[in-house]
């Protein structure tokens, strides 16, 4: 069985994981505007994430808008944005199981092995979860290096890595370490011996009981002699 402190790590990793995941969804900076070229010095600087793009000025106001049209927006990020959302949901789920298969809570009965199948589970969802959030932080960061890299890219239209996509990755990461932790509470099997059980306890209690059902039997018979 699985320590119940290695469990407790284990979730509250993925807690923070999960709160990690929320926030870098949330956040617009997804990617920022890259300053290169004659793009160097600039008063305004643009932000893109997956639910609206932002503009900050030097004065500190930003001002952001929310993209119209689901439609408008191309597939690349429709897909991160499905998969974050199931992402975040999937691993809602798996605490919310692992919660229930943890040795410290009462739910799921006292049996402790049925317990740790259920935090087992909990964890093989978790890791499900942080897997579809890697792919979806994976693939928008291949799109925004690929654009980079494109010489038929205008150079003021260049963005590089913002600071929400590093926050989503660390959330998955902690997500999957602490889906691995709950998955180690796998019961282990119990090993069955080839050869039945060995009698030899009650073999030897049974030679002392005729050894003295004999003595006693041997004693009778001699003090009965005399009075023959």
């Amino acid at each position: 069985m699985a320590n119940s402190g290695l469990q407790l790590l284990g979730f509250a990793l993925s807690l923070i994981g999960v709160i990690g995941l929320i926030i870098g969804t949330i956040l617009p900076q997804w990617k920022m505007s890259a300053y290169v070229g004659d793009n160097i010095i600039t008063a305004v600087a643009m932000y893109e994430g997956l639910w609206m793009s932002c503009a900050f000025q030097s004065t500190g106001q930003m001002q952001c808008k929310v993209y119209d049209s689901i439609l408008q927006l191309d597939s690349a990020l429709q897909a991160t944005r499905a998969l974050m959302i199931v992402g975040i949901i999937v691993s809602v789920a798996g605490l919310g199981v692992a919660c229930m298969g943890m040795k410290c809570t009462n739910c799921g009965g006292d049996d402790k092995v049925r317990k740790s199948r259920i935090a087992l589970t909990g964890g093989i969802i978790l890791l499900v979860g942080a897997l579809c959030a890697i792919v979806a932080c994976s693939w928008f960061a291949h799109n925004i290096i690929r654009a980079f890299y494109n010489p038929f890219t205008p150079v003021n239209t260049k963005f590089e890595f913002g600071a929400a996509i590093f926050i989503a990755w660390a959330g998955s990461f902690l997500d999957v370490l602490g889906g691995a932790m709950l998955s180690a509470s796998c019961p282990r099997s119990k090993q069955v011996s080839k050869y039945p059980p060995s009698n030899r306890p009650q073999q030897r209690q049974g030679d002392i009981l005729m050894q003295i059902l004999h003595y006693q039997v041997n004693l009778y018979v001699g003090t009965m002699m005399p009075m023959c």
